[in-house]
């Protein structure tokens, strides 16, 4: 069954709705095929008709290119001052939908396809459309997977090569990009963050043109893209020898890290695998300085379902993979982080970002 009929099958049998509208362009990618920069710079609208067609809207730019790779959808053209929304209307009418829904709307968006309906039909908003298939990767997209962590690995150990005192945090994104693309990467799934001394303890601290001075933390957090899927992996690293501090912090968000790893299994919930982490970092007196989830899933979008948090309602299943991030924020010290991109398996987590846990660089 391919993805459509599954989605129709979940989303459309037997319930009172005609047709769904995907705005979202990872949820277009996962559903049409079509590659992922054409998807996000130009698929306007994809429609999955309960009686009828798909059909791909798509603007003039790529739109031989969305005809090639869209197999099962018509593919419509939005030509230059065309009126997306009233395409979409009049094709909804035309075929009887009284019952719509949709992923992601703006409020603009929604305000003019209900004028475009003419109260003719209702739309229902479900951002969670697509969840429960997305999250559950297929052989197929754990392969594009796997690669992605194989690419950010390699990232990261140019990382340890480059970093030392004197190298701005620029420098070492450069380094970690260029190694990631020349392997095969086909960009990065997020803006490549090396966050140096202070700034460590910023969880999304970026990247700047500061050089790294001896003795440095330096919070190390990037991912590959390979087939339009990520990865997402950090380590944190001292330019120089750590100093006791910092090696105590390292260590105590490591066995954080490695406690969380234990219990990522299928029917765990997730909130009892970021507990695992939590209590270790809190048992050492640093509790409150962990200010983030343990982690989020991983996949065409470098955020998305299912989320490890405290108040995550979650459960893990084989498929699922997931981001495994302890870490320890001190303002004006610095951070250590720690994460690995985890495959949920029957038996227990595969790390699919693998590497060097060392705080101190080879240097």
């Amino acid at each position: 069954m391919n993805r459509v009929e599954a989605l129709k099958q979940s989303v459309l049998d037997g319930k009172r709705i005609d047709g769904l509208l995907v705005f979202n362009a990872a949820n277009q990618i996962y559903l049409t095929g079509v590659s992922g920069e054409t998807a996000r710079a130009t698929l306007a609208c994809v429609m999955i008709s309960k009686k009828g067609e798909n059909i791909i809207y798509v603007y003039n730019v790529n739109y031989e290119q969305a005809k090639a790779e869209g197999k099962g959808f018509r593919v419509e053209l939005v030509k230059r001052r065309e009126d997306l929304v009233a395409q979409i209307s009049a094709k909804a009418k035309s075929l009887n939908m009284k019952n719509l829904v949709a992923d992601f709307l703006s409020v603009e968006t929604h305000r003019l396809l209900m004028k475009g309906l003419h109260g003719q039909a209702r739309l229902e908003m479900q951002s969670n459309l697509l969840w429960e298939m997305r999250k559950v990767k297929s052989e197929k997209e754990l392969e594009f997977m796997r690669k992605a962590g194989d690419l950010t690995s390699i990232g990261m150990k140019a990382a340890y090569e480059t970093i030392r005192p004197g190298v701005k945090e620029i420098e070492v994104a450069a380094e970690i990009e260029y190694a990631m693309r020349k392997r095969g990467g086909w960009g990065t799934a997020f803006e490549t963050s090396v966050a140096s001394a202070a700034r460590s303890a910023f969880p999304h601290g970026g990247c700047t043109a500061r050089k790294i001075a001896k003795g440095d933390l330096v919070v190390v957090d990037i991912g590959a893209i390979y087939d339009h899927y990520c990865s997402d992996m950090t380590r944190t690293v001292v330019a120089g020898k750590p100093s006791d501090k910092q090696k105590k912090l390292h260590g105590i968000v490591k066995k954080a890290q490695f406690e969380a790893f234990k219990t990522m299994k299928p029917k765990v919930e997730a909130k009892k695998v970021d507990a695992a982490a939590r209590n270790v970092v809190a048992e050492a007196g640093y509790g409150e300085y962990f200010v983030h989830g343990l982690g989020h899933g991983v996949g065409l979008e470098v955020h998305e379902p299912p989320t490890l948090n405290s108040e995550s309602k979650d459960i893990l299943a084989v498929g699922n993979v997931v981001t495994n991030e302890p870490g320890i924020y001190l303002i004006g010290f610095g951070g250590i982080r720690i994460e690995d991109s985890v495959l949920i398996q029957e038996r227990g987590g595969e790390n699919l970002t693998n590497g060097s846990y060392d705080l101190e660089t080879a240097r």
